[in-house]
């Protein structure tokens, strides 16, 4: 995943066992990391070292509702279920880690420590003698600084001018470019890229579709959708995809579509790179469908519950000058509103079918407004 400065700092204050100051970056940015993964896993090893495991395990829990199989998800709930004494629901967990990885040492290693112990009263002993320690998930690693891959990039200069590798000009210097340079693929960005098959056979000929269109125009949608993909610019890459899903592209091009979208991340407030004007998205709804827009206005009709917040937002209307539009905005959690004051909300856009043809909504996902903040959901 590609890291915010705010998750960065705090990646790499776990790897310096900072775990304390990293809980103090993270707690207060609840709301802005609502419902991403990287956030809880964070949280979650941070807690688990300073062994409040209660909070620990609910980070986990939180991380795992997004990423159902992750191996270092799964490693942490197993050592928590270790050490409640539940051996077998950690078993479970260990040998799905192994189904995914039959070599990883840190599942090799629990699985030889409860032969070893289980049953026995040795097992906790090694438990409080401070081994479960070595059974925890490490923390993810910190995309390098901008100070050590310069040192990086003139250390291989150096070495190249040694070897005789390098012909310096007055002119200038002629280098190829390394490889540990070159700008790497994204995950997804292989596993969607059309086969042959797919290129041949990439329109249809039947049907009634909104946007018509070519097999070249196919191909430059998608693979501008791809481009973007690959510079993390997710809300503006599912721009080209929404277009091809309602077009006639073919049932082989489209599933690919969904597949490129299905590796997309939720953005936060300070992630989001391309922004979406409610009057933009108001001309042409369909080609918005699930894209994250942050929009600004006040709150009313608010609604709060124990599980749930809604409220209509009056898109612009912060300065109490100009009303753009009314959009209905629904949380699936209770986050505090103040309806006197300005807010900001990042939500992601849902159609809707009404009887005055195609509306839009919010499916909110977190709220900047002064003086609110999210208190930590258990």
């Amino acid at each position: 995943m590609k890291l915010d400065p705010i998750l960065t700092k705090a990646t790499r204050l776990l790897r310096r066992k900072r775990y304390d100051r990293a809980i103090k970056l993270l707690e207060p940015e609840v709301n802005r990391y609502r419902g991403m993964f990287t956030y809880y896993y964070l949280l979650a090893v941070s807690y688990l070292h300073t062994g409040v495991f209660n909070v620990a395990f609910t980070y986990f829990k939180l991380a795992r509702d997004i990423k159902m199989r992750d191996p270092l998800v799964l490693l942490g709930l197993a050592a928590l279920y270790l050490r409640r004494g539940e051996t077998d629901r950690a078993v479970d967990f260990y040998l799905e880690v192994q189904d995914q990885d039959e070599h990883n040492k840190i599942a090799g290693k629990a699985l030889k420590v409860i032969r070893k112990y289980s049953g026995t009263e040795a097992l906790s002993a090694w438990i409080e003698s401070g081994g479960l320690a070595k059974l925890f998930p490490p923390a993810p690693t910190a995309p390098p600084s901008r100070i050590s891959i310069l040192i990086l990039g003139l250390g291989l200069l150096i070495g190249l001018m040694a070897g005789g590798g390098v012909f310096i000009k007055v002119q200038g210097i002629v280098l190829p470019v390394p490889a540990f340079f070159r700008k790497t693929e994204r995950a997804g960005l292989l596993p969607s890229a059309l086969d042959q098959a797919e290129r041949e056979e990439a329109v249809q000929t039947e049907g009634n579709y909104r946007y018509p269109l070519t097999k070249t125009q196919v191909f430059a949608f998608y693979e501008e959708a791809r481009e973007l993909f690959n510079k993390y610019r997710d809300e503006a890459a599912k721009v080209p995809l929404n277009r091809i899903l309602e077009s006639n592209a073919s049932d082989a091009v489209k599933a690919k579509t969904r597949l490129l979208r299905s590796y997309m991340e939720v953005p936060g407030f300070d992630t989001l790179k391309d922004r979406f004007p409610y009057s933009e998205v108001i001309e042409e709804p369909l080609l918005y469908r699930d894209c994250y827009v942050i929009w600004r206005g006040i709150a009313t009709n608010l609604e709060v519950s124990q599980n749930r917040t809604s409220f209509s937002l009056l898109v612009g209307y912060d300065t109490r000058s100009i009303l753009e539009g009314i959009v209905p905005v629904s949380f699936n959690f209770s986050v505090p509103v103040n309806p006197e004051r300005p807010l900001e909300v990042l939500g992601k856009i849902v159609l809707v079918s009404t009887d005055k043809g195609t509306e839009i909504m919010l499916e909110g996902a977190a709220i900047h407004q002064a003086g609110i903040r999210l208190n930590r959901q258990p």
